[in-house]
């Protein structure tokens, strides 16, 4: 894995999360409109008989625990990354990581931040990740 695929894992996790949890409010909100059968309809004891929402329920429970894990796993990745970004020797290399892949600022606002041009700030990046070393996968 090379050091931007490695670092670009936390942005597209996150989006992962932030996709999950979208899919779990829209779940509540069905839940909220799902009705349970009358009273006066007939129930066939071969099919389920639990309300609708139920089943709903039971989905968003499950995409809730889902999103937990995928949190955490963004959590240790996170520390993980910071960890080894700490490690590099150019103070300059390690803030242009943390702007681009912790704060996902585009070039222009890293440029500014750092008082460079985008050029330079670009040059610092190809520089940031030659010398990036990635962590052993586990």
């Amino acid at each position: 894995m090379t050091a931007k695929e490695y670092l670009n894992q936390a942005h597209h996790l996150d989006a992962l999360i932030n996709s999950h949890i979208r899919e779990k409010d829209e779940l509540q909100q069905l839940a909220f409109c799902i009705s349970s059968p009358s009273l006066g309809e007939r129930v066939q004891t071969s099919r389920n008989t639990d309300a609708p929402f139920v089943r709903t329920l039971e989905k968003i429970m499950q995409l809730e625990d889902r999103i937990t894990e995928e949190i955490d796993r963004l959590v240790d990745l996170k520390a993980e990354m910071l960890s080894a970004i700490t490690d590099m020797t150019s103070n300059e290399e390690q803030v242009l990581l943390k702007y681009r892949y912790f704060e996902g600022c585009t070039w222009e606002e890293i440029a500014v931040r750092m008082n460079v041009s985008e050029r330079t700030a670009r040059r610092i990046h190809g520089s940031a990740l030659q010398n990036f070393i990635v962590p052993n996968e586990s």
